[in-house]
């Protein structure tokens, strides 16, 4: 079984933008309850199956496993729950953790996140200049909820 421990931030200024570069992720939801959601997502030519389980505190289980790019493309396509998320990924490594930051684009275009995975929740972290408040404990930032609830409709 797999664990997912992260923290989850806004992003702030531009700063961050010369110490990565960005790869496009399309991704969909085959189910977004609260107990347990189903992710497809292709990053280039490689697609992935990932189950997660209900979060607590910082962490979930999580599966995830490698399948066909042509496939991965029919479910988006096809049986994707709507809007899929559309968003650059830059991966930056700064004072020894590696840091994702999520540019996102369509419905959730403007949102810009920045997520930490740790080796467990009380794992101290130095953030960086452009990390702005944690958003770890907000369920609107999840991404499966930010198909119900898009960034572009918030108030």
């Amino acid at each position: 079984m797999g664990k997912e421990i992260e923290r989850k931030f806004l992003v702030t200024g531009d700063d961050w933008r010369a110490l990565g570069e960005g790869i496009a992720y399309r991704q969909g939801y085959l189910s977004t309850v609260k107990e347990r959601t189903v992710r497809i997502r292709t990053i280039n030519d490689k697609a992935y199956l990932t189950v997660k389980g209900l979060t607590q505190g910082i962490s979930r289980v999580e599966y995830e496993y490698e399948i066909p790019v042509t496939d991965a493309n029919e479910m988006l396509d096809e049986l994707c729950e709507r809007p899929l998320i559309e968003k650059t990924r830059y991966t930056i490594s700064t004072a020894g953790h590696i840091w994702e930051i999520d540019e996102f684009d369509g419905e959730n275009y403007g949102l810009i996140l920045a997520e930490v995975e740790l080796a467990s929740e009380d794992q101290a972290v130095d953030l960086p200049d452009w990390i702005g408040a944690e958003v770890s404990d907000d369920p609107r930032y999840y991404n499966a909820n930010l198909i119900a609830n898009p960034y572009t409709q918030w108030d």
